[in-house]
């Protein structure tokens, strides 16, 4: 048993793999997962498609690495944070498809919870702020919106879960009901500080506790897969969401370390340590990956619209044929000849947390070609990211820490040099491409081999930690404060809209 099967759950796709002792992929198996849109501003999941891809992939997987489970050490998931699921007990079947965590339907909660003045106790007990990102508002809303829903739960009929509880709940026949630290400090009724449900925040938004998942650290032993599955039961050693796996995937284990994941949205985490520092720039406190009852914490910057805006040029302005199409097409001019984007398609994430925010496209002239607004859209995702990073820093001098000194990088869009290299140039520090940028699901299966024995201790782990390429900033730091000035002067625009 020389390997870890790591199950990789995300947005727009449920995928496996299998990585060696060494931290290098095996093998990789994928399906798309579909999206569904009711309507303006609501995003759904099948949490039924998600099960079936989930297990279709990790059996897919093993046959093209030409394993067995009797190969695979343990299995680690990782998964798309805050989506939100209720299903019955009894019969496993969801109530409702999942929502989405880029859905924004339960808004108008949000602004009724931050009127009757909760945004500090949120603040302080979640290290949050009251948004419909996170899973609270969305299971209230299921809660009073799906005819028979709530009477089942105040029953005791009906379990909550993010998609790591779905899945563990499933790979055990229904019989395991938990989650780790990580997904749990998503769901804005988790408190941070004592590493439990929150009793005073599931009164206030009238969610019953029986709902509520175990919490466990996200390196344990969750449970055994139930039998039938796979030729042998495995051990679910490891559980976290997306980003913070990804922030342990990149051995970012000291406070000050961090990392920043370019996929659908841009999601920047630095690990602050056993210290739990307040953001006073619209940044997020949440819980990083623990290995132990000790809690552990990583301030975080989420973008909305990273990645997703390449899929927008496109699927909605036709300007390419494919993703890959993107760099080429960017390059192709010299610079974005004056053009900014704001691709604040479903609102403004941190630091700006404006809900309200639209989309906007400045500074184009008769000169102006596709070539400008690709490269423009491609400048965005680095100008939100950048303007993350400096908030970041300013909260770590502010607790007596210093600034991040180098950017570590993963997810799909950290392969484009262009984008790399703009990143670098606005941030004034080297940015760093490892050899594995799979490391979402590369921390699910650390966090799965250290609760097992695979692995010794973290320091091991730092070991296995290898650059690929490191961009160093080219830019002078007046113009790259020049650029973050036309950068805010269209954010202005773009939230005033």
């Amino acid at each position: 048993m020389t390997y870890l099967l790591a199950l990789d759950q995300g947005t727009s796709s449920s995928r496996s793999i299998v990585f060696d002792r060494d931290g290098r992929i095996v093998a990789i198996a994928q399906r798309e997962l579909t999206q569904i849109y009711p309507q303006p501003g609501w995003v759904e999941h099948d949490a039924m498609q998600i099960w079936n891809d989930q297990l279709a992939t990790a059996r897919e997987v093993l046959a093209k690495a030409k394993l067995t489970a009797k190969d695979i050490h343990a299995i680690g998931i990782t998964n798309q944070r805050e989506t939100t699921v209720v299903w019955n007990r009894k019969t496993g079947q969801p109530v409702h498809h999942a929502i989405v965590w880029q859905d924004r339907r339960a808004e108008p909660l949000c602004a009724r919870l931050r009127e009757d003045g909760m945004a500090g106790t949120i603040q302080e007990k979640t290290g949050l702020v009251i948004d419909a990102y996170f899973s609270a508002t969305k299971l209230r809303w299921l809660l009073d919106s799906v005819p028979g829903v709530r009477a089942q739960a105040e029953r005791g009929e009906l379990a909550f879960g993010t998609i790591d509880s779905w899945l563990v709940w499933q790979l055990t026949g229904g019989t395991v009901h938990a989650t780790d630290v990580s997904n749990a400090s998503r769901t804005m009724l988790f408190n941070v500080h004592s590493n439990q449900w929150d009793t005073d925040l599931l009164k206030a938004l009238d969610i019953p506790a029986s709902l509520m998942p175990h919490v466990k650290p996200s390196s344990a032993h969750f449970a055994d897969t139930a039998a039938g599955l796979f030729d042998r039961a495995l051990p679910i050693g490891g559980v976290a969401g997306d980003q913070q796996a990804a922030l342990f995937g990149q051995a970012c284990f000291q406070a000050g370390m961090a990392k920043n994941t370019y996929g659908t949205g841009c999601f920047l985490l630095m690990h602050t340590g056993g210290d739990f520092q307040p953001s006073r720039n619209g940044l997020l406190v949440t819980s990083a990956a623990q290995t132990s009852a000790k809690p552990q914490y990583a301030m975080e910057g989420s973008v909305f619209v990273g990645g997703a805006v390449v899929q927008w040029l496109r699927d909605g302005l036709k300007a390419i044929p494919g993703s890959a199409h993107v760099q080429a097409l960017a390059e192709s001019v010299p610079d974005a000849g004056g053009v900014m984007m704001v691709p604040a398609f479903t609102g403004l994430g941190a630091p700006y947390w404006n809900a309200e925010a639209r989309g906007i496209i400045t500074g184009l002239t008769r000169g102006t070609t596709v070539a400008h607004i690709a490269r423009a859209a491609l400048e965005s995702i680095a100008y939100q990211s950048a303007a993350l990073l400096q908030a970041m820093s300013r909260d770590a001098v502010a607790a007596g820490g210093t600034p991040v000194a180098e950017l570590r990088v993963d997810g799909g869009a950290c392969v484009n040099n262009l984008l790399m290299q703009f990143q670098a140039d606005l941030l004034g520090i080297p940015v760093v491409r490892p050899e594995v940028t799979e490391t979402t699901a590369l921390g699910a299966a650390y966090l799965a081999g250290l609760s097992t024995g695979y692995y010794k201790d973290v320091s091991e782990l730092s070991k296995l930690w290898r650059v690929e390429r490191r961009f160093m900033p080219t830019l002078g730091r007046e113009k790259a404060d020049e650029a973050m000035a036309r950068w805010e002067r269209a954010v202005r625009q773009a939230t005033a809209a």
